[in-house]
């Protein structure tokens, strides 16, 4: 990986450290090169999709099935019929159920659902709730929408359904009304989140 160091860097952007690939974004003007807020090293660089780790469970890459797992986590934190977003922060597993017409997913402090990371856009994406289903829409984001690794501009999502944000992803999960769980709800941001009990 080439390091910043080398010449200018016009323009603001995200950017990845060689040391230990934290993403972060900078601002000009640029009086120095930059440096890596999390451990201080100069090896940066312009950070990409294509250079950016996605959050996934570890054991996911030596076991094909560790997403079926992850997947009956989430569902287990489900104590009643519904439509919910499922995705990890910090290592656990959170819940959010969509219980209005729209839930905005961003870096913004107005989203629903808010992922602070220069790969994710303030607005990102929608997912909107209508009797003939429930879809997730690119609201114009720099990097993208992805579902089930393709590039999306509105999907009509189905239960198990991966969605990809910038570096983040969450499931789609469809709870049928003879659906039971041990889970205790608690406001998120006007959505409720689920915590295991």
């Amino acid at each position: 990986m080439e390091s910043s160091m080398k010449g200018t860097i016009p323009g603001a952007g995200a950017f990845v450290c060689a040391g230990c690939g934290h993403t972060f974004a900078l601002s000009p003007p640029f009086n120095e090169p930059p440096h890596c807020p999390n451990c201080g090293s100069s090896e940066v660089s312009r950070t990409t999709l294509a250079t950016t780790r996605f959050e996934r469970p570890v054991e996911e890459a030596a076991d094909p099935q560790a997403r079926e797992r992850w997947l009956e986590r989430a569902r287990a934190l489900i104590d009643r019929p519904g439509e919910y977003l499922a995705y990890e922060e910090g290592g656990e597993v959170r819940v959010v159920e969509l219980a209005r017409e729209w839930t905005r997913i961003g870096r913004s402090l107005a989203a629903d659902i808010r992922f602070d990371d220069p790969t994710v856009s303030r607005r990102h994406a929608l997912i909107v709730r209508q009797p003939d289903g429930v879809r997730v829409l690119d609201d114009r984001s720099l990097n993208g929408v992805f579902v089930n690794g393709e590039r999306v501009e509105w999907r009509v999502l189905e239960d198990g359904d991966e969605i990809v944000v910038g570096r983040h992803r969450l499931f789609y999960l469809s709870a049928p009304p003879t659906k039971t769980g041990a889970a205790t709800a608690t406001k998120l941001g006007g959505e409720e989140e689920l915590q295991p009990v």
